[in-house]
Order: C-alpha cells, then structure tokens, then sequence
C-alpha cells in the first residue's frame, strides 16, 4: 500500500510514523512535511489547501490512500477533490468538515441529533455578545466561529476580556461553561460505522497549573486510570453514533476522524467541541499505544469497510507527551533557533521519542524552529509515573533559546494511582 499523507505537524509526523511501521504500507509520502516527517516519508512542496495540487500528487504517486492531517485542507475541499480523482481518502468533505470549520453549525447538528452538550448562541454584534454572557454568566466562554489552530477560544472570568475577544471575530459562540475533568475521544468513521480509539486528556493552557492562554496543546497522557469503563461506549452510544448518523441524514456522510472533546459533567459527558481531524498532541499517545496496524484501519474507514474490521489492540502501559514550544508561544512565537539534542534523544533515551512539530533545515542543515509548537517529547512505560519520568528526562536533553513546556503534563494522574488495564 503506498500512503499519501497531508500535513506538517507533530500528528502528521506521529502519523506516518506508525504507517512507516505497517507491514501493509509500502511507501510513506507526506505533503509538505518537516524536518523529522522528512526522516519516515518521502516528502513533497505542495500545498496542503489546495485541492488541485494535492490530487494531482496522488495520482502521480498512484496513492491508495490519501490521509489528511489538519483542519485547514479539509475546510478547503481537498478530500472533495481527492475522492474525485478516484483515490481512497482519509478525511471528510468541505461540508462535513464544517463540524469544525463552524462552530455554529456544530451546535445546529448536535441539538438535531440530542447530543449533550452547553446552552449556546451565535453572535454578531457586540450587543448580542454582551447579552449572552449575562444569560450564562462566569466563566465566560467565547469562542471564533471559524477556524482558529485551537486557538480561537477564550475562557475567563473577565466579562471586558471576554468582550473583546467577541469584539476581535466576525462571528462567535458563546456559551454556559461545563464543569468537569476533560476528555477527547477520536472516532474513525466511514459515513455510517464508527469505531473508538483510546481515550487521551490533554493539557490546552500554556503554563503549569492550567495557567495562561489556550493552545493548541501543550501534552497529553494515555490511558485515562481516573475515567470509568463505560465511557468509551457511553460516549460512541450518545454523541458519536448520533452525530453521524445526522450528517448522513443531511446528505454529508462523515468519513474520517471525528474528533469529540468532552467534559465528564455531573450530568454525564457533554460536548465541548468536535474537530474534524485528529487532536493535536493526543494522536502522538494514542497512536503509540495502537498495536493494530494502522493503514489498513485508515483505509477501511474510507472504503466503508469498518463492520469488517477486527476489535482494535492496544499495546500495555501508557505514553505521555510533552510540547516544547517557541520563545512567546502563543502570542508570537520566535522562530529560526537552532535545536539542539536530538540525536543525544535517539541514542540514550530508549524509551522516548521526538515527533516533529514546527521544525525545518536551515542553509546549513540545521534542524531549526518553525512554528509555534516545535516538538512532542513521547515518553512510554509500563505506567504513567514511569512514562512521563521519561518524558520528562528527554525534554531535559533537548536546547531551544527561550522556549517553555509544561512540567505537570500526567502529574495528578501519575500521582494518584498506577494506570492498570486499559479503557
């Protein structure tokens, strides 16, 4: 099987990585890729957004399968234009993918199909803004109704704050805050199966303690020792199979990834927000655990194939990721310092990894910072103090002028008890 995947980040990266290590696939190719993708893929200037260019790279390759990667492409169309030229793709269309492009018509599917979720309104004006945060009251939630790098949402307790990040978007949702522990859930879809892969927790806030502005991520752990059994199977049986089987009815079928953040509520799990991808530093754990190989349940989901797929296998113990990312990230992050350590990482650290973020060469081969997020430290072990003592010690190895990362990724988790079983 040759894969064509489309993307430049650390999910991208985790992702040909685990199709590099299928049996199944004989060729990896990535589009643009980075400096690490560069390293398990043969990688092609082409840009990602545009459905033409893209199509037409898989067919040169003669790609069996087309996996897209950010939110960005799929927005554009370019799964439209890829399953137009006849190649197996991995990512829904334009329209559905507006599950994430929208906001708004997220919570128009979610409310027509009964999932659970937050009381919310649309706004355009600042009068509409300010009343909707009356009607909900603290914290306020504010979100960009368009895309935003997982960065367009803004939870806090200041109501001119929170008026002035609805002032800053064309359009937003605001809506009631939800109490609870946090979880994401990817679902693979195939317009009317779906199948669960292990749920992650991941960390939004850019400092310790879950201080400072949101993110696109700044970690991750697997698997959840806190979380109840039942809640892959209540989440799948309340708000996934819901979902699309809704986007179906309205001519949409949903084929990829559906991404489905959640807060434990005391009234049950209830929807923060769905993306139409996968997370962002949770693939980079989920993925490690995955001991089913990887392209041929990636190409089941775009051929229809998922009723016939055997039950998914995970490998025991548990990964834990941590982000380093740019001096000023994520305001404006510096970018062009000159990383250093990883191959001390390769070479002593046998139970870690770096999967590339925003990184490029320099004129001089350099690996380099490129972007907000740089890099995602992957630690693994038998349990979640072991793995994220890992994690941590592979971080220490790594050098990039003025660049932070979170030092309490998995910490109450690790803490609290040792991760037995998987969920």
């Amino acid at each position: 099987m040759r894969v064509l995947v489309i993307g430049s980040g650390g999910r991208e990266h985790a992702l040909c990585r685990a199709l590099a290590a299928d049996s199944q696939v004989d060729e990896v190719h990535c589009a643009p890729g980075n400096a690490g993708i560069a390293s398990v893929a043969t990688v092609h200037a082409v840009r990602a957004t545009d459905p033409a260019e893209v199509a037409g790279l898989a067919g040169k390759l003669g790609a069996d399968l087309v996996v897209i990667g950010p939110e960005a492409p799929l927005v554009a169309g370019v799964a439209d234009a890829v399953r137009e030229a006849g190649v197996p793709c991995f990512g829904p269309s334009a329209e559905a993918a507006r599950i994430e492009g929208s906001k708004a018509f997220a919570k128009d599917v979610m409310a027509a199909a009964g999932v659970p979720t937050g009381r919310a309104s649309t706004c355009s004006t600042p009068q509409e803004a300010a009343a909707a945060l009356d009607a909900y009251g603290t914290p306020y939630v504010v979100k960009d109704d368009g895309l935003a790098a997982g960065k367009g949402v803004v939870v806090t307790g200041d109501r001119e704050a929170a008026l002035a990040h609805a002032a800053a978007c064309e359009r937003v949702v605001i809506e009631e805050y939800l109490p609870g522990p946090e979880v994401s859930l990817f679902a693979l879809c195939d317009g009317v199966t779906a199948v669960a892969l292990r749920p992650a927790q991941d960390f939004k806030r850019a400092y310790d303690g879950d201080e400072g502005p949101n993110t696109g991520g700044m970690g991750a752990y697997t698997p959840l020792p806190w979380a109840a059994p039942s809640l892959t199977d209540e989440v799948m049986a309340t708000v996934v199979q819901p979902t699309i089987d809704e986007l179906a009815a309205r001519g949409t079928p949903y084929i990829g990834v559906l991404y489905a953040g959640l807060a434990l509520t005391p009234d049950g799990p209830k929807v923060i927000e769905f993306n139409a991808r996968f997370g962002d530093p949770e693939t980079q754990v989920v993925l490690d655990r995955l001991a089913t190989p990887l392209g041929g349940v990636l190409l089941a989901a775009a051929t229809g194939a998922l009723p016939a797929l055997p039950p998914l296998t995970y490998r025991g113990g548990a990964a834990v990721t941590v982000v380093l990312a740019s001096e000023n990230y994520p305001q404006a992050p510096v970018t062009g310092g000159v990383i250093g350590g990883l191959d001390e990482v390769a070479e002593q650290c046998e139970d870690a990894y770096v999967l590339h973020a925003g990184t490029a060469l320099d004129a001089d081969g350099r690996v380099v910072s490129a972007g907000g997020r740089v890099l995602n430290v992957v630690g693994t072990g038998p349990d979640l103090r072991t793995a994220r003592a890992v994690a941590y010690d592979a971080v220490g190895r790594v050098t990039l002028a003025g660049s932070h990362h979170r030092t309490d990724i998995a910490a109450a988790a690790a803490e609290s008890t040792e991760t037995e079983g998987t969920l």
